[in-house]
């Protein structure tokens, strides 16, 4: 069948609906000792990590139930298939969301699922999404209080069980169909049918050892004698079920039966039983509220450790684009960034300059010096260069002693902004104070620069600088060179 799990997955929700807890939680150990998120080879990954999300839950394995859960539903959104296996997968979720209490998103997903299923034409799984989307209408059909309202519910919810039943093609599905669609049927006025359902869906129930239907066949037949009158029959089958969803640890059924044990207490003039069944309310709407708590709580650290990685990550791309030394961006990411920021300059009509500055002689600066002086002339060049350029500017250290800034928004006097910007920082290594860098010394730093224009493509505008740059070490270092290249200001776009 399409969609299915392997056995030991399975085994875990039989256990589950039986009650043996302990043996659910072993098995459970083994399927995800290699790996939580390990699937077996032949398995569809979403539909097995969903179904064992579903099962971590019912153990109380809040954090587990949202990993497999977050796990299998990231394997819809990036396959996103249309299949039978999918509408597996999906209506499992709206099931875990609709456990939770998140009830718009649970149905949505739990329709989607079913048109999915129709066009996949697989009937189990048909029966399986149909049933699924039954048993949301049912109890909120069962939590209303407007009539009218509240036959509508029963009657979509029964219209959903009557198609499912005859595709159910296993034991636990059909008990299931037969056990929730009863309390549909008893909801529309067809009590006798009702009964005949609860008690098949029971007996069935009893014989597989599944108390989780069986309970729910049992308060079926506990509302027909309330609706029935009589009373003393239902408080005693209210019980049973409560015991029933006791026993599996289901905190929505547990506060469905122990209202309704409370309120068939309320009419026999009960207080001590009607006292007793409002604890039991209590009892599990605290359960409830706490394992909603938890998993808030692990959410809210899921979500933090998400932000965290991300933030690592970005910091991470950003080391990759930054010289370490003087903290400009590095050659990587002025080869990144200049292709789009000539393309904008452009777009805007206006020319694009890049300068490409030589330190001369750095060389002798490192051997008279050491390294780690010319290190801190480095950072001081990077720093003034950044003082003579513009914010928009993009600032450069390209490899070693060479410097490039891209200027990107020439707009006022565009024909001598590259050469103006050069002669300043030209000029402000030149005067610049470096006795506290180098002490005493003849040999101060000055600057080669060579400047190029155009809208052109980087590579081309790089290798017009540089070759005005080689004119000014021919020409004796210390000055400026520029390579105009195409100074015409490209027209700017047109409105629309």
């Amino acid at each position: 069948m399409a969609g299915q799990i392997p056995e030991q997955d399975r085994r875990v929700r039989i256990l589950l609906e039986s009650a043996r807890f302990e043996e659910a939680n072993e098995v459970f150990e083994e399927v995800t000792a290699t790996a939580t998120n390990t699937v077996e080879e032949g398995w569809d990954r979403a539909t097995v990590l969903v179904n064992r999300a579903l099962n971590a839950w019912r153990l109380g394995r809040v954090s587990t139930a949202l990993e497999l859960a977050a796990e299998g539903w990231t394997e819809i959104d990036v396959d996103r298939p249309t299949n039978a296996t999918t509408a597996q997968t999906i209506g499992m979720l709206g099931s875990l969301l609709e456990t939770v209490g998140h009830q718009p998103s649970a149905m949505d997903l739990i329709t989607r699922s079913v048109h999915i299923a129709r066009a996949s034409e697989d009937p189990a799984t048909l029966a399986q999404c149909l049933s699924r989307e039954a048993n949301a209408l049912l109890f909120r059909a069962v939590g209303l209080e407007e009539c009218d309202e509240r036959v509508k519910r029963f009657r979509e919810a029964r219209a959903l069980y009557e198609e499912a039943l005859p595709l159910a093609d296993s034991s636990l599905i059909r008990r299931s169909v037969l056990a929730s669609s009863a309390r549909a049927l008893a909801g529309t006025g067809d009590a006798e049918e009702a009964e005949q359902r609860a008690t098949e869906a029971l007996q069935l129930s009893r014989e597989d050892e599944d108390w989780l239907n069986a309970s729910i066949a049992i308060w079926v037949l506990a509302g027909i004698r309330w609706d029935e009158g009589k009373l003393d029959e239902a408080r005693t089958w209210a019980s049973r079920a409560l015991e029933g969803a006791e026993r599996v640890r289901d905190t929505m059924l547990l506060m469905r039966f122990s209202r309704d044990l409370a309120s068939i207490c309320e009419e026999l003039e009960d207080p001590v039983g009607e006292a007793a069944a409002l604890r039991r309310t209590v009892r599990a709407s605290q359960a409830a509220v706490r394992t909603l708590h938890e998993g808030l709580g692990q959410a809210l650290e899921q979500r933090r450790v998400a932000v965290q990685a991300q933030r690592l990550a970005t910091a991470a791309q950003e080391a990759a684009v930054r010289d370490p030394l003087t903290g400009l961006t590095n050659r990587r990411g002025l080869e990144r960034r200049a292709p789009g920021l000539l393309d904008r300059t452009a777009a805007r009509g206006r020319i694009p300059w890049l300068v490409l500055i030589d330190v001369d002689q750095f060389k002798d600066v490192n051997d008279s010096s050491g390294h780690v002086v010319g290190d801190v002339v480095l950072q001081e060049i990077a720093q003034l260069l950044r003082r003579e350029s513009r914010a928009d500017d993009l600032v450069c250290r390209w490899a070693g002693d060479e410097f490039v800034v891209l200027l990107v928004d020439a707009s006022e006097e565009a024909k001598e902004a590259g050469p103006m910007v050069a002669e300043r920082i030209r000029n402000a290594i030149r005067d610049h104070d470096w006795r506290l860098a180098l002490g005493i010394t003849d040999k101060l730093p000055t600057a080669s620069i060579g400047v190029a224009a155009g809208p052109a493509e980087f590579e081309h505008l790089f290798a017009a600088a540089d070759i005005a740059l080689y004119r000014a070490k021919e020409a004796g270092r210390n000055r400026v060179e520029t390579n105009e290249g195409d100074l015409t200001v490209p027209p700017a776009p047109r409105e629309s």
